[in-house]
């Protein structure tokens, strides 16, 4: 398995540089968050990734979940690696003080979130997922509850779920069955079945807080007549406050899966299980998406955790491998054979894997802080313009960080050869952990749907031209840079073509919907190679002035832009095709029958 370590230097280069970060703390009143406070805690993070996660990372795919009667039992070390993160504080590090956290911004929580994913994805699911249920218990819970189960999950003694599918529905949340009636104290008994909760079952905590989607047996048809509940495991005590009677929840089986096997992938039964409204009545897949989209920003991340392991694994080797001679002459005369990191194409698969990782950092970086503007300016206006950023750039996130991720993970295997192959070396096991994330927390073709349909058709461009002009006056403003003009120039060009693109979409939408359908994933993947553009611009940038001002790291700065060179040569033109594709319209797709599509 490639040993982790954690980026610390791209990391600063985002934090301290690019985004400035301490310089918006300050204005957003999170004063705890020093510069000096941000470096300790960024470094001790990393040592816990790397000294405690990395080591039990193939172990756990390899001894996986083990279930038996009910009883889910971690992999060897996960247990003892969750204790020890609780007794650090991590796991509260961006909660609420009001319940025991200690009111960081939410992006320092991120970047934790960070290498906790690369170092070891599985085990990074049990802290996820609670973190997302403590976000929409606090979104929408009341004080009580707030009281009750909130303060348990910040200090990590309880860990949550959300429990959304059903065996017969995924995306299409409005055919649940599951259902809630209500008792005479107030609560209600929930009954159904739930699939793919991951983190259902374990023996990590305490009590585990489930948020399950149910309908009131006189509840609207479709998603207008869904609720949401918190149903412990254990019912709090009403005196002391900790796990006591267990509840009508438990776990069927557990999935046996392609990757993130030491997850524990369950099907939860209640059965007249005690549950708890959260939120209004008929009102609860609002609620829920407080989780699911802290939950899809965290999945986008995965894609970025797992190519910055494979990107690791797959230097190491081009730097030790032997393997023929360089084409234009012998670059280790003294050996049999030279470095693979010679050949062009294993540069270009290196360079790819090196673009996307670190462009795609600078996407999650750029949009944790929008996370922490939206929960912490003084303003309404500022806080609004955040959500709206959030709206669009949430989807996108999600599918094409996941997307390229994958890519990113197959370019690794393929750099070991034969060896990648092997699971002995680590790297097919990136590529089997990765696989899910374009899947799960609503699907990348659901991702698009949402982005080119809710977000920028359903706001009527606002959300889109939000961002369009943030990358407009950029290029503006460095329009008369000789540096990068002809990058510049292709920007602007591309985020014109982006609102043009739109308009078309749209109009032959009013048309035929199914134009939206058709065009939405290359919608989806155009939109973020532009993007990535606008931020490795900005980071070329950065590296240019401190080049010219001789800062040092001289070597680093120089690797930021040769990098930018390869994305905007080699990677940026793919906008070239997903536009074409956009624009091809939905007939060569549903114009042949369903019974035809078999021959």
């Amino acid at each position: 398995m490639p040993d982790y370590k954690a980026p610390m230097r791209d990391m600063r280069f985002l934090v301290d540089e690019v985004f400035d970060f301490h310089t918006s703390y300050a204005a957003l009143g999170a004063t705890d968050a020093s510069p000096d406070m941000v470096s300790a805690i960024l470094e001790e993070g990393a040592k816990f990734c790397e000294q405690v996660l990395a080591p039990i990372n193939r172990s756990g795919d390899e001894q996986e979940c083990q279930f038996d009667n009910g009883v889910v039992t971690t992999p060897e070390g996960f247990k003892e690696a969750f204790a020890l993160y609780v007794e650090g504080g991590w796991n509260g590090l961006a909660a609420d003080p009001a319940y025991g956290g200690q009111g960081l911004p939410h992006s320092l929580g991120l970047m934790i979130s960070e290498m906790v994913g690369a170092s070891n994805t599985s085990w990074g699911m049990y802290p996820g997922l609670t973190h997302g249920a403590m976000s929409a218990i606090h979104a929408h819970g009341s004080e009580a509850q707030k009281q009750t189960y909130l303060t348990k999950l910040t200090e990590g003694t309880w860990t949550g779920t959300m429990c959304l599918t059903e065996a017969h529905c995924g995306t299409d949340l409005g055919i649940i069955k599951t259902r809630a009636v209500p008792q005479a104290d107030g609560s209600y008994s929930l009954t159904g079945s739930k699939i793919f909760i991951s983190a259902g079952e374990h023996d990590m905590s305490q009590n585990i807080v489930h948020l399950v989607l149910a309908k009131l047996p006189d509840a609207p048809a479709g998603t207008k007549g869904i609720s949401l509940f918190i149903v412990p495991k254990f019912l709090p005590d009403p005196a002391t406050g900790e796990a006591g009677e267990r509840n009508g929840v438990s776990c069927g089986s557990i999935e046996h899966k392609m990757g993130i096997k030491a997850s524990a992938t369950c099907v939860i039964n209640f059965d007249g299980a005690r549950g708890f409204l959260i939120g209004e009545l008929n009102k609860g897949l609002n609620c829920m998406f407080t989780m699911m989209n802290h939950a899809r920003l965290g999945t986008g991340m995965q894609g970025l955790c797992l190519g910055e392991a494979s990107f690791q694994g797959a230097i190491k080797y081009a730097n030790e491998r032997l393997q023929m001679r360089s084409l234009t002459g012998p670059k280790a005369p003294e050996k049999a054979a030279d470095p693979i990191i010679v050949h062009p194409d294993v540069r270009r698969m290196l360079l790819t894997m090196k673009a996307f990782n670190q462009g795609n950092r600078a996407l999650a970086y750029f949009t944790a802080q929008l996370l922490d503007q939206a929960h912490r300016a003084d303003s309404a206006e500022a806080r609004e313009e955040a959500e709206n950023l959030l709206a669009l750039l949430t989807p996108i996130c999600k599918a094409f960080m996941t997307e390229t991720g994958l890519e990113v993970t197959n370019h690794g295997m393929q750099v070991f050869g034969g060896h990648g192959f092997i699971r002995e070396w680590g790297m097919e096991q990136l590529v089997r952990d990765c696989r899910i994330a374009p899947i799960y927390e609503g699907t990348n073709g659901i991702q698009a749907l949402d982005l080119l349909g809710r977000k920028v058709l359903g706001s009527q461009g606002k959300l889109l031209r939000g961002f369009t002009r943030i990358v407009h006056k950029f290029c503006e403003a460095q329009a008369a840079n000789p540096q990068f003009s002809t990058y510049v120039s292709q920007l602007s060009g591309l985020n014109k073509q982006w609102g043009e693109l739109t308009q078309q979409i749209g109009m032959a939408a009013m048309k035929n919907p199914d134009e939206v359908g058709a065009a939405s994933m290359d919608y989806l993947m155009f939109s973020g190679y532009v993007i990535l553009a606008y931020l490795w611009l900005r980071m070329a940038l950065v590296a240019s002035d401190k080049l010219a001002a001789g800062s040092g790291d001289a070597e680093f700065y120089q690797a930021k832009l040769a990098t930018c060179e390869f994305y905007f040569k080699r990677l940026l033109p793919r906008t070239a095709t997903h536009l074409a594709a956009a624009q091809a319209g939905s007939d060569c797709m549903m114009s042949m029958s369903a019974e035809s599509l078999a021959f």
